[in-house]
């Protein structure tokens, strides 16, 4: 990452305790005297944005002759002696190796097919900058530095449990991401949502975009890109829909916003209304199969992941074992 890209998490995200700082000193020259403070260190260090800047000096790593100077607006004199620690920001140090637990699923030279458990962030963004599947591909594997996003090619939401599929070769990432743009992977997901759904089966082609009025809520929205899922009833009980979806394009969160555009937000969607029930506490969706042809002998692949605990046991009491084994 360039650090010149700005910080996106706030001061105190990142963790400082095993990162070797380094420190930059000098003196104000007379040319500087008078100029506020965080202007003479973005002029000192420019592969620091002067957001970041600002940030350190808020947090006292910046000493004006001795003593800490907490003050971004600060006026500077000529001859005093200005030295500033240069605390990486949480961007540079979130594309690491990190131990993580990965099940495989399928594997072989070129791909890995794995089961994401719910809580787990994909990629590193704000507010995770460390602890994501990303950082455990990079210590999994020592070729996934050289890929892009360390071979993902498609995500499955924080909370969202299930198959995914990354490559471990540039010829398999190009092949995947292709496949995924072609629309030739199929994608296949279990959901239960509140409400009755009347319909055998429909499919929801509605364009998704971001929502105008919550920036972290996607929405229907003319204009928006094109999305289609396709929706299977298997069970209902008791104000609970047990659903099969299949995905036809990728959307930012495609199925919960298409499932609640109709009235039936997931359980435990607290995004898009759904209530927590049935002993869940993150939404109701997981990613029950993945099929594809493998991107370098075109063998067939159909990978199925088991539902974790949690979702098991709220799908047997709406569904039994419908879809399960």
């Amino acid at each position: 990452m360039d650090y010149r890209d700005g910080p996106n998490a706030g001061p105190g995200d990142e963790d400082e305790a095993d990162t070797a700082i380094e420190t930059r000193s000098g003196a104000v020259t007379s040319a500087e005297h008078g100029q506020r403070l965080d202007k003479v260190l973005a002029a000192r260090v420019p592969e620091f944005s002067r957001t970041w800047l600002q940030a350190l000096v808020a947090r006292g790593h910046v000493r004006l002759d001795g003593g800490v100077a907490t003050l971004p607006a600060r006026r500077v004199r000529s001859g005093q002696s200005l030295a500033v620690e240069l605390v990486p920001t949480a961007e540079s140090l979130a594309f690491r190796p990190e131990p993580l637990a990965i099940t495989a699923l399928w594997e072989d030279d070129h791909i890995l097919v794995l089961d994401k458990p719910a809580g787990l962030v994909v990629h590193p963004a704000a507010g995770n900058w460390s602890g994501t599947l990303l950082n455990g591909l990079l210590a999994r594997h020592p070729g996934a530095a050289q890929l892009p996003r360390a071979g993902i090619v498609h995500r499955l939401d924080k909370d969202t449990s299930g198959v995914m599929v990354v490559g471990k070769t540039l010829a398999a990432v190009t092949a995947l991401s292709r496949a995924i743009a072609e629309r030739s992977v199929q994608r296949r997901y279990l959901a239960l949502a509140h409400g009755a759904v009347a319909e055998a089966s429909f499919s929801v082609e509605a364009p998704i975009g971001r929502d105008p009025v919550s920036r972290v809520r996607m929405a229907v929205v003319a204009g928006g890109k094109a999305a289609r899922t396709d929706v299977t009833r298997l069970a209902v009980h008791e104000g609970f829909s047990a659903l099969r979806c299949a995905l036809h394009t990728g959307r930012t969160h495609q199925i919960r916003v298409h499932l609640a555009s109709r009235g039936h937000p997931l359980v435990a969607d607290a995004t898009y209304g759904g209530r927590p029930a049935l002993g869940l506490q993150r939404q109701a969706l997981h990613a029950w199969r993945l099929g594809l042809a493998h991107p370098l002998s075109g063998e067939p692949l159909a990978v199925v992941c088991k539902p974790p605990p949690d979702f098991a046991a709220a799908w047997r009491a709406v569904a039994g074992a419908e879809a399960l084994e």
